[in-house]
Formats: C-alpha cells, structure tokens, sequence
C-alpha cells in the first residue's frame, strides 16, 4: 500500500506519463502529488542527435572534483531546462520610482516593530503585484497541457523564491491581494526562515498565480527570471539603484528600482506586459493605491 496521497486522475496520469509516484515524492520530500508536480516533472530536453560532447573527460585538462547534485537540485533542473525549452519566454524590463514607498517604510518603522514586524519592500512588491494580477486576469491564469485552454483563477497567490542551501524554494503567500502590509511582511518572514530549515509544507508551495525572484539584497542591474510553470509569468527584482528624474524642469535623485517581467508568449502579447507593468510602476510610485 503506497503511503503517498494522490488522487486515482493523479495516478492514472502519471501511468501514462511513466512517472513513478512515490520516487517523485522522495525526490520532493512530500507526501502528497498532486497534476501540477507531475507537469513540472517533465525531463530537461537537449538538442536531438549527438550528445557525445556532453560527455567530456574534463579531469584530462587539468585537476577536477566531483560533487553530486541532490535529488531537490536534479528535480529543479529538469523542471527548469523542460520550461525553457517548452515556453516562448519573453522579458519585459522595467524601472519603478520607490521614492513614496521608503519613506512610507520610514513612517511605518516603528508601528510595524511594536508589532514584532519587519516590513520589508518586498511586502509592497507582493502587495503591488497581487493587485495588478486582479487587474491584468489574463496574467493570472495557467495554460492548460493541450494549450488548447486557459485557465483564469478567481484568487491570487503569489509566490516567493528563497534562496537555500539545499536549492531553491518557493512558498505562496495566499490571497496576497485581500492581505495588508504588516501581515504580507509578517508571512515573508516566517516562510523564508522556515524555507531554510525545509519546514515549508507542501500545502504551502504551489499553486501560484505568479512567483517573484528579488536579487536586491545581492546586486544587479537586470536579469531573465525563468517563468514556473504552469504559471504564465515571473516578476524579477533587482537591486534599487539612484537616477536623476525630472519634475518638469526640475531634476531630483531618486530611488530607482529594476523590474523584469518574463512571459509566455503563447498568451500574453507585448503590448500586455508593457500596460502590466506600466500598472505595477504606478502602484509602486503611490502606495495610497494599495490601500484603496
């Protein structure tokens, strides 16, 4: 008797799919699959014909150490070499002004601390998002298999990319559009810190509307996010960087921040991304728009 829970479709799809359930589940350290795991499970592909120069003796150029990929690295690679070689991945890019936004973070700092809350700038990177989402559908929605159908959801969750030392997380933060600031923060927190010590639980990852990659605390000027599948974009967050900016004839600094929207360009045109992300630099520039 399998102790892993899935339904009798989750099943009869991975029969056809020559997906084994339970060492799926091992590779994912989860107890229950579900269609979506089965999707992303999909083999990296590599170009057809000879993959000899793949198979180097590279210790016969000089001295070399091995070092295994973990079942969690072989699991994210192969889902991210299937959705780059399957998706017509666009990236659009972008700068917002963060000027009202750090200094509502200055106002709120001591609120936000009395309450045990570090509000960060990715809460108003999730809260933002959440709302152009409700206001753009069409980038919340998933393609089916077929690409023969989409699928608009009636909630947004948004998910957050964590950086471990076992590989890359990404617990959701659900219903971010109907959440305020200080929980958003609150919920960061306690997910990245619990994503460290893989205490995330698998009612926590998937399921995503979108999922955010913020390199800010690292560096960058730009980068091209990969999207996650079955999600239809990926919003990439670089470091926060000051440039001149024009009041009419008056030139002021001001915080800068890099925004890269990729895309899948079988649903969302060009003209799409660029109202998209014209919407979330008018959210992040004026935060009163979040509250309202």
């Amino acid at each position: 008797m399998s102790d892993v829970i899935a339904s009798p479709s989750v099943r009869a799809l991975a029969g056809r799919m020559g997906i084994d359930i339970e060492q799926l589940a091992d590779d994912l350290g989860r107890t229950t699959i579900a269609r979506e795991d089965l999707e992303r499970d999909t083999p990296a592909r590599v170009p057809a014909g000879d993959k000899s120069y793949w198979d180097v003796d590279h210790g016969k150029y000089g001295p070399v150490t091995e070092e295994p990929m973990s079942r969690f690295a072989r699991v994210a690679a192969a889902n991210l070499g299937a959705a780059n070689a399957v998706i017509p991945q666009v990236t659009h890019h972008d700068r917002a002004d963060v000027t009202a936004i750090e200094a509502f973070r200055r106002e709120m700092k001591d609120e936000a601390r009395a309450r045990g809350v570090k509000l960060t700038a990715l809460a108003f990177h999730v809260k933002a998002t959440a709302l152009a989402l409700r206001a753009f559908p069409r980038f919340n929605a998933s393609l089916t298999p077929d690409g023969e159908t989409l699928v608009l959801k009636d909630y947004v969750h948004i998910g957050i990319a964590v950086d471990t030392p076992h590989g890359l997380m990404v617990p959701v933060i659900r219903d971010a559009d109907r959440r305020g600031l200080l929980q958003i923060a609150a919920d960061i927190s306690d997910l990245a810190a619990r994503a460290q010590e893989r205490k995330v639980g698998p009612d926590e990852m998937g399921g995503a509307s979108m999922t955010i990659s913020s390199l800010g605390g690292i560096g960058g000027t730009a980068f091209t996010p990969i999207v996650n599948p079955p999600e239809l974009a990926i919003l990439g967050i670089t470091r926060t960087e000051t440039a001149t900016v024009w009041d009419g004839d008056t030139p002021r600094p001001a915080p800068m921040l890099p925004l890269d929207l990729s895309y899948d360009h079988r649903v969302i045109n060009g003209a799409d991304a660029a109202r998209f992300m014209a919407h979330l630099c008018r959210l992040l520039a004026d935060p009163r728009r979040m509250l309202i």
